[in-house]
């Protein structure tokens, strides 16, 4: 499908200009400027504020690459083996300075009255996410240089009437603002979870006065264990990767890049029955698991819960909570207490990262009665539902944008076919009905 509309390219310089990156230089005088660099672009086109660089830089320099609301920031040089290099970010800040490294370049519209410059930017996002930069750009050692004058031969732009640009950008928009209120969400209850395990864990349900132990301040009336006083342990197993059969089956196989959630149902490998016998064991349902080696350890030890019966491989160790011990319970004291675990993290001989089986048995934890156990667990599997609710509907609401953000700029569906009227982004659910262009 086409636009039916004189395509404009990029390197038309009656219509943008292209400004390429600062130098910190040597010549005062100084002024001090936010730089933008590549490590301040995000996928979905915003600029990541948090670590801008701060630097000095020429006066002279500065005048001519100082950045505009409207400008659009290209990454000419970056990327990485699975990232192409040519992502693209969108400036509004009307503060600063800011200016742009020497590994990107600015795009500006001159043409206001024929582009406007958020529609430019969502174009060639698309250019971008659709992967047609990853021909027009050269590697060296670590790094991806985009071909710039392709670049701008391929980018071309529809001579659309202005309105209908607004709308396509408008439309956008709205998707990304609810895109960035489920991850302020999502950031806001993980912080949530963190300061309600601390609470919970160390002043209980009822305000009970606290003792000091070996882990810390905990209610009075709280035990301190070992988790081998109240767990039995099991270790895993790979089946041999010789037998394809063996990977057929319907039985879970936890690995180290399934631990990414508290809470484990289904993963991404299954073995059968066979392969169970001859390479790993079953764990059961309400086992929570730790992943004891490996060089995710250097930075974090994750735990998890399974919710159903689940297989391991052997850089994992199952912890299977006994009648003193709530699943759910151990797997939050697990979490609340995560940095003492990650303090326990050596390094063997062969110098992977580990956590021997000692210091798993003899790892402490506090321990109230099971009804308190119980109700620590709501508080907390409450608050996690809520954040696992913005995730999916991050999830939803970025594949919604990808998908408009492609047909949009593809003219496959055009403004028209839109029913805007149920784009709704006041219960973080928008819906769009799309009618495709015949």
């Amino acid at each position: 499908m086409s636009w039916g509309a004189e395509e404009i390219r990029l390197d038309d310089q009656s219509r943008f200009e292209t400004l390429n990156g600062l130098w910190t230089g040597k010549k005062p005088p100084y002024m001090t400027a936010g730089v933008i660099r590549n490590t301040n672009f995000t996928e979905s086109g915003r600029i990541d504020y948090s670590h801008v660089a701060w630097l000095q830089v020429e006066q002279k320099q500065l005048v001519k690459r100082q950045l505009k609301p409207g400008d659009i920031i290209v990454e000419r040089s970056g990327g990485g083996p699975k990232q192409p290099v040519g992502r693209v970010v969108y400036f509004t800040r009307e503060d600063g300075p800011f200016s742009f490294s020497n590994f990107t370049s600015v795009i500006r519209v001159r043409d206001a009255e024929a582009f406007d410059a958020k529609f430019v930017f969502y174009r060639l996002l698309e250019l971008y996410q659709s992967g047609r930069t990853e021909d027009i750009q050269r590697r060296t050692t670590g790094i991806r240089n985009l071909d710039f004058t392709a670049y701008k031969e391929r980018a071309t732009l529809p001579q659309i009437p202005r309105p209908e640009q607004l709308i396509i950008a408008g439309v956008l928009e709205v998707v990304q603002r609810a895109i960035e209120q489920q991850e302020r969400l999502l950031a806001l209850t993980a912080e949530l979870k963190n300061a309600l395990l601390h609470k919970l864990f160390t002043e209980g349900l009822r305000g009970e006065p606290q003792k000091q132990t070996e882990i810390g301040p905990v209610p009075e009336s709280w035990e301190v264990v070992k988790l081998s006083d109240v767990c039995t342990f099991q270790s895993g197993g790979t089946p041999s990767k010789q037998r394809p059969d063996f990977w057929e089956g319907t039985i879970p196989w936890v690995s180290p890049k399934d631990m990414k959630r508290p809470r484990l149902v289904d993963v991404i490998d299954h073995i059968s029955d066979e392969a169970l016998e001859e390479g790993s064991k079953l764990a059961p349902a309400g086992s929570v698991f730790v992943v004891v080696r490996g060089m995710i350890l250097a930075k974090d030890v994750p735990v998890a819960l399974a919710e159903v019966p689940m297989a391991i491989n052997q850089d994992m160790k199952a912890i299977i909570p006994g009648p003193r011990v709530s699943a759910a319970f151990l797997l939050y004291a697990m979490a609340a207490l995560k940095q003492k675990l990650f303090e326990k993290v050596g390094r063997s001989a062969h110098g992977t990262m580990t956590l021997m089986s000692t210091e798993i048995a003899g790892f402490q934890i506090p321990l109230p009665d099971k009804q308190t156990q119980h109700g620590i667990a709501y508080a907390i599997e409450t608050l996690e539902k809520k954040h696992e609710l913005h995730r999916r509907r991050l999830a939803a609401l970025t594949a919604l944008f990808r998908t408009m953000l492609h047909q949009l700029m593809t003219a496959q569906i055009r403004v028209h076919d839109l029913d805007l009227d149920l784009l709704e982004c006041g219960d973080m659910s928008p819906h769009v009905r799309i009618r495709k262009v015949e």
